[in-house]
């Protein structure tokens, strides 16, 4: 599963499963842009730790919501390692509440920093990949986008809206030998599961068949495969990550 000389994006990749592909596909070979929206604090041990092993990594801010932004990450990835073979749309937050007490900024910052930056981070990578007539791109959706959850109706919205976009992105590239598939991890090993109470966990525990939680490095593993040449005949798909949850 080589991905040596190949160029990827990798947004939100200071942390959880965007450090763990960007580590991993770096691993494979793979020159890495490592994006940031904010601090750059994690993004830096991200790359320092792929620079560790010999890889080679370039931190980059950006917000996904802006186009500017995103063109400018994209330059700066060919102005590093040469035009953009793989992007990983990993960017997202949640803002969760009950549907009725939700604030519509909420609602607008969730789908617009998920759903809309990846639309942007797509499309910015789109023509370059069509004049190439090669590409790899991933969406990392969830669980949540397929079977919903109490009080994320906004999250929920914006990973089921990847999907949609993961599919109609893959019919309109697959001419030009681009693929695009989406990731749907369920509950993975994050800052935010740390956090939970003993209780709450084994309340999750008792929903997933294989009775523990996935790690970054799981889906990072997946994602690796997905976008070398192993899967060149796979598109348009949605892939579970999630110990059985989700049937």
């Amino acid at each position: 599963m080589s991905l040596q000389g190949k160029t990827a994006i990798v947004t939100g990749a200071g942390r959880g499963i965007g450090k763990a592909v960007a580590i991993k596909l770096a691993q494979e070979g793979a020159n890495v842009v490592v994006n940031y929206s904010s601090s750059s604090t994690y993004a830096e041990k991200t790359a320092e730790e792929i620079k560790s092993f010999g890889g080679n990594a370039v931190i980059c801010k950006g917000d996904v919501r802006s186009m500017e932004d995103v063109e400018q990450m994209v330059k700066t990835a060919v102005d590093h390692f040469g035009p953009v073979d793989i992007l990983v749309n990993n960017a997202g937050i949640t803002k969760d509440t009950p549907i009725v007490k939700m604030s519509e900024k909420d609602w607008d910052d969730v789908l617009d920093i998920n759903l809309k930056g990846a639309f942007n981070c797509t499309k910015a990578v789109a023509k370059m990949m069509m004049k190439r007539r090669s590409g790899k791109i991933i969406n990392i959706t969830s669980v949540v986008g397929v079977m919903g959850n109490k009080g994320q109706a906004n999250y929920a919205a914006s990973k089921a809206g990847m999907i949609g976009l993961t599919k109609s992105t893959a019919k309109e590239l697959a001419s030009r030998n681009i693929t695009c598939n989406a990731i749907a991890p369920g509950f993975i090993q994050s800052d935010m599961t740390d956090q939970l109470s003993d209780a709450v966990r084994e309340e999750y525990l008792k929903s997933i068949p294989l009775k523990r939680l996935g790690t970054p490095e799981e889906v990072a593993a997946i994602i690796a495969f997905l976008v070398s040449d192993a899967a060149n005949y796979v598109t348009g798909q949605v892939l579970h990550i999630d110990g059985g949850l989700v049937m």
